[in-house]
């Protein structure tokens, strides 16, 4: 079993703190060319998401994937960027502004989770992430009041480490973590070279917390 990094919850937020520009952090998180091995558009067409949903984007960095599913969910639905880094945050605010995205909302992240209240999202959306929580399944089993009836979560993760040694997530690591926190695996994609892309949803049998 990997070992997970004790910062919660994203350990590369602290490591982009220290840079301490804006700009430079929305570069270490979209980067030269990410449009071409990211595919974001195929990926916000996989999400199946419809005019008035609500989306929780965790870990949202500079708004990489929050502003494609705003502009999907409309003004009748809502997209919640929940980060830690309140400059990134204050990136994506000021963008949403000026986009006219007033359904796009900024909430700082807790360290005990999402900071949003039960049955607010149809979706919970990751990219890039799942690797950094040190109990994912303890997460994830304590955000489950925050999906609304038949909510999904949406996980994409690397597959492999590249240059950052500890970055990446066996796919089935990812599924043996949400079937212990009570999911189960409803799509898996595969149209991402370096990454896995699975979604869950509760399972049948769970009680409710």
């Amino acid at each position: 079993m990997k070992k997970y990094s004790v910062i919660f919850p994203l350990s590369l937020f602290a490591l982009v703190v220290c840079l301490g520009c804006g700009s430079i952090k929305r570069l270490m998180y979209e980067g030269p060319g990410r449009d071409d091995w990211q595919n974001p558009e195929e990926v916000v067409a996989a999400l199946g998401l419809e005019p008035g949903d609500r989306v929780a984007d965790l870990g949202s960095g500079g708004g990489y994937f929050t502003f494609p599913m705003a502009e999907v969910v409309g003004e009748t639905g809502h997209v919640y960027a929940v980060d830690i880094d309140e400059s990134l945050l204050a990136y994506i605010a000021k963008q949403s502004k000026k986009r006219g995205l007033s359904q796009v909302e900024t909430v700082l992240a807790p360290e005990d989770g999402l900071g949003l209240p039960d049955g607010s999202v149809d979706m919970i959306f990751l990219s890039n992430v799942f690797h950094h929580l040190p109990d994912p399944s303890e997460y994830f089993r304590r955000a489950r009041p925050v999906l609304r009836n038949g909510g999904r979560i949406a996980v994409i993760d690397f597959s492999e480490d590249g240059f950052l040694r500890g970055h990446a997530t066996p796919d089935d690591e990812i599924r043996t973590q949400f079937e212990a926190a009570g999911y189960t695996l409803a799509k898996r994609h595969a149209f991402l070279e370096r990454q896995s892309f699975q979604i869950f949803v509760i399972r049948s049998d769970e009680p409710e917390d």
